[in-house]
């Protein structure tokens, strides 16, 4: 006969005979039994030479054992090994062995080992029990007084009950200990791509922890190291590494293959590399071994990563370091917006050409040509050259914010000093009302009134005193950077590889647009675009004295000269960027740093 364990993935399931005196139709209703046999895990089963491990044989004997006493012919078993007790529907044994009490009614009696076996879960195993009732069908564990008597059934709902609590408690259990172990850094769970998982037998203890994998772990530095350089896209770095000898783990179900784009993606954005831990959204310094040692290799790898998902690029085909920045010029004027696609074309004697083309001229509603994409690069290279300030403005410029830094602080030490004598007065009479609350001399009630009112007031003035100190020398350093950065950008542009050219596109523009081999116009991110409209404003001349104080002290309004930009515009700017801090509009690169890192990189 065979059994009814079939038809599973798991390598450990297969056929059991089992010695059966006649068929099931031979014998009499009430006497024909199947059995149930389960272990919740794999590794139960790879105890022995037996293919069943020691746990399912136990299993079987006691619950044949049980038949021979209740009188009862056992016709089949499902046998179900590696499988959780918590998810029945999962269990496909246990489900083919329902599914034949309801389609074949040839079952009178199902014999457990125990009734943990079958649920830890009180509401599945009161849905099961009021289904085998119906049918006729009774439940009888090996080990455990259960069946359909008054105290067997007494008996069933108190272990039901009690098998629920054990495995929440020991769900519990493990989840307090799995979060003590990543908490002290511990890892958890299978080892990431360049580890393995060890158990280290020390000083009579096992200890579950992670180490290096020989094999992969040089392939991950390598990963990192190939995409900080900004030459190959996510698609081409995994085939790189697959030339070169990585692949992931074989396991039992999946042989080793080659390590995918959204897992290469994952592996260079985890910190894990770096040697931190994450547990529910805490970062723990862990105590595994770091292979990525350099943060600022990381950091770089995050940057390309950015600056690729910044640009909305889609890199799986073809790449170029302008793909995402360069839109087309024909569409603009035409009241439409397009990137620039790349296309690749080979000619017969096997040369490649990259070009570049508006999506919407397949569509016929562009009359937009294919241009060689090294036009589109030196047209961009030609256009850097229009986008610089002139010294001139810089200086005029650096004058004003120099200017409007000074009067903001004179304003911001004169009302420093106000508020403080303000809070010093509110001292003065709480410190009058507190003696009179207790010399007796006013009502209890109101004393705490207008010690309240104080309270408030003094609030009210400590937050417009932090307000007060707030300066704009961030904007101010911003907008210096913003103009140190294209006094010659074309210079700085020639000697930039292709990721730093990238980055510098994205800082300076929201789209370049292209017409022919043209760059006909232009979206400049802010501070540029401030900058730029301030310096169409700009006629070279004398220094301008900004302002003039009245009596008072008070500012008078400035006005504009001729001769250069007016310290309100440039006041408006400052505050127009200080007000912008935290935007997530523009790329978030650092432009002294950038400059800095090119001129040490390049040379003078």
């Amino acid at each position: 006969m065979n059994s009814a364990y079939f038809g599973s993935d798991d390598e450990l399931q297969a056929d059991v005979a089992l010695c059966v005196q006649r068929p099931s139709s031979d014998l009499e209703p009430g006497t024909r039994a199947v059995i149930y046999l389960r272990v919740s895990s794999s590794g139960q089963v790879k105890t022995d030479y037996n293919d069943e491990g020691i746990s399912i044989p136990a299993q079987r004997e006691s619950c044949l054992r049980k038949a021979r006493e209740l009188g009862v012919t056992v016709i089949d078993e499902y046998v179900e090994p590696g499988r959780s007790g918590t998810e029945m529907t999962k269990r496909e044994a246990f489900q083919r062995m329902l599914a034949r009490v309801r389609s074949q009614g040839d079952v009178d009696v199902i014999i457990i080992y125990q009734l943990s076996r079958m649920a830890r879960n009180r509401y599945d195993d009161a849905v099961v029990m009021a289904d085998l009732r119906k049918r006729g069908v009774t439940l009888v564990s090996a080990t455990e007084a259960i069946d359909d008597t008054p105290v067997g059934q007494l008996m069933h709902g108190i272990l039901a009950t009690f098998n629920e609590y054990q495995s929440r408690q020991s769900g519990a259990n493990i989840a307090y200990k799995m979060g003590q172990k990543a908490r002290s850094g511990g890892t958890l769970g299978r080892a990431k791509l360049g580890y393995l998982n060890y158990i280290d037998h020390s000083d009579g203890r096992v200890i579950r922890t992670i180490i290096v994998d020989p094999e992969r772990a040089p392939m991950v530095k390598l990963a990192f190291e190939l995409y900080a350089t900004g030459d190959y896209s996510l698609d081409e770095l995994a085939d790189e590494l697959y030339d070169r000898g990585l692949r992931t783990r074989a396991t039992n179900r999946h042989p080793a293959k080659k390590v995918s784009i959204n897992k290469l993606s994952q592996m260079l954005r985890d910190r894990y590399y770096l040697g931190y831990v994450d547990y529910k959204g805490e970062e723990i310094r862990g105590r595994h071994e770091v292979l990525i040692d350099d943060e600022e290799l990381f950091d770089q790898v995050q940057e390309v990563l950015e600056s690729r998902l910044t640009a909305k690029e889609r890199r799986r085909v073809h790449h170029h370091y302008l793909k995402g920045s360069v839109y087309c010029g024909y569409c603009r004027r035409a009241g439409k917006t397009q990137r620039l696609a790349i296309q690749r074309t080979v000619n017969r004697h096997g040369y490649e050409y990259l070009y570049f083309f508006c999506r919407n001229k397949r569509d016929g509603i562009c009359p937009g040509p294919h241009v060689h994409v090294y036009q589109v690069e030196e047209a961009i290279e030609r256009h850097y050259a229009n986008i610089r300030f002139r010294p001139e403005f810089i200086a005029d410029v650096g004058a004003h914010i120099d200017t409007v830094i000074n009067e903001q602080e004179v304003a911001a030490r004169l009302l420093h000093k106000q508020i403080a004598s303000q809070l010093r007065e509110l001292d003065t009479k709480e410190e009058n009302l507190i003696d009179l609350a207790a010399d007796g001399t006013l009502p209890q009630t109101k004393v705490k009134a207008k010690l309240r009112d104080i309270g408030a007031e003094r609030r009210r003035l400590t937050q417009r005193l932090d307000t007060a100190r707030a300066d704009l020398t961030d904007s101010a350093r911003l907008i210096q950077a913003a103009l140190k950065f294209l006094e010659a950008p074309e210079e700085l542009y020639r000697r930039c590889n292709d990721q730093q050219r990238r980055l510098l596109n994205q800082a300076i523009f929201h789209g370049l647009y292209i017409e022919d081999d043209q760059v006909t116009d232009q979206d400049l991110h802010d501070p540029f675009g401030q900058l730029h409209a301030l310096q169409r404003e700009h006629v070279p001349g004398p220094r301008l004295a900004t302002t003039t104080r009245s009596p008072r002290g008070s500012s008078k309004k400035a006005t504009r000269s001729a001769d250069g930009p007016s310290t309100s515009g440039v006041a408006l700017l400052l505050r127009g960027v200080d007000a912008g801090k935290g935007s997530n509009n523009n790329p978030r690169v650092d432009l002294g740093e950038l400059i800095t890192t090119r001129k040490t990189r390049s040379g003078p």
